[in-house]
């Protein structure tokens, strides 16, 4: 069994790869053919264990990833096995397929949400998550300028951003960014609404990633009442999970509000019915999308030959 570290994902995935790769595997759920299983969490002296996972015979992987949190800091391991004879095939340091996997899932929701031709994009938290959101977004999107709304980003975060962006990044204040974004992300720790639902320019899509847990939230009822529609990875999960729609009046979500991405990207979904609808895509990261993707970078990292023995 091979041991895969997360400089050997940097090294052998690019995004684009894990945006591909999650293409595939929410079209192969969509169409029946793989399965995932829900988050357990458990918790002792402060200590909480997780363990979420996925079976996908069309990628011949299957696999869980397990992590710690302890005091707000996570700790990831994945390990996969072989759908053909059951070996196991590699564990992994999986931080950087969790950094990896999420923004993928973002720019898939918003090739898909997004009204086309969009150009600003506001980011609420300048984290792990939200540079890389950053980062792939204007990579695979037309946009033109980022608004950053983070109070604990330092002076010079801007620039750095723009740097690794190639577009410029100005600091504003929450509304005054939602106001004028097409497409808003929010990668936050907040545990209460970033903005005003209110604020949101008519048309724009909005990827809430920031939280799993059902007692947080980033969006305030009017942003929920104000959606078309809700899209989210996997309903038995997020309905339990996401504080987002936990934490909302049921009145703003309606049972027919609320679908899955699978049924987005197979196309038997069209959540968008013309430039003015806001649409919300709210991840809590499914088993899936980690399975999938180590199961791609063991095969790229296998062929390359640089694995090591676990």
């Amino acid at each position: 069994m091979l041991h895969i570290t997360d400089e050997m994902i940097d090294r052998h995935v690019s995004p684009a790869d894990a945006q591909q790769v999650m293409l595939d595997a929410f079209r192969s759920f969509g169409q029946g053919k793989a399965a995932m299983q829900e988050r357990i969490r458990t918790e002792a002296g402060g200590v909480k264990l997780s363990t979420l996972g996925a079976v996908i015979p069309e990628q011949q992987v299957a696999g869980a990833k397990v992590y710690t949190t302890i005091k707000g800091q996570f700790s990831f391991v994945i390990l996969i096995f072989s759908t053909e004879d059951g070996r196991p095939l590699a564990s992994f340091d999986a931080g950087a397929i969790t950094r990896l996997r999420t923004a993928a899932c973002s720019v898939l929701a918003a090739r898909h949400l997004a009204r086309p031709g969009a150009e600003v994009l506001a980011l609420f938290g300048a984290g792990t998550q939200g540079v890389q959101h950053a980062r792939q977004l204007a990579a695979a999107l037309p946009l033109k300028r980022i608004l950053l709304s983070d109070p604990y980003a330092d002076a010079a975060m801007p620039e750095r951003l723009a740097r690794q962006c190639g577009i410029p990044v100005d600091l504003a204040e929450p509304d005054q960014a939602v106001a004028q974004a097409d497409i808003v992300v929010t990668a936050s720790r907040s545990t209460t609404p970033l903005f005003s639902g209110h604020s949101l320019k008519p048309g724009a899509f909005v990827a809430a990633i920031g939280s799993s847990l059902p007692h947080t939230r980033e969006l305030d009822d009017v942003a929920l009442s104000r959606a078309a529609r809700l899209v989210v990875e996997w309903r038995p999960q997020s309905m339990r999970e996401a504080g987002d729609i936990v934490l909302a009046d049921p009145a703003v979500l309606p049972a027919d509000k609320v679908v899955e991405l699978a049924d987005v990207v197979t196309g038997s979904v069209k959540p968008r019915g013309n430039d003015t609808d806001i649409l919300i895509y709210k991840s809590v990261g499914v088993g899936l999308e980690d399975v999938a993707l180590a199961g791609f970078a063991y095969r790229q990292i296998e062929a390359a030959g640089e694995a090591r023995a676990a």
